[in-house]
């Protein structure tokens, strides 16, 4: 089983938090630019800067 602490690290767009690659993300790790589905509807609704 790999180690965490070797995973790539991205910083959330929406929120500015730190986080791991995962599996699911694989084949577009590099298109992905916030943690989770919160983040990424929250930075799609009008009125965020």
């Amino acid at each position: 089983m790999p180690h965490h602490a070797d995973r790539p690290t991205k910083t959330c767009a929406q929120c500015g938090r730190p986080f791991q690659w995962r599996r699911k993300w694989k084949a577009v790790w590099e298109e992905v630019r916030y943690c989770s589905e919160r983040c990424r509807r929250a930075a799609r609704r009008p009125g965020n800067p």
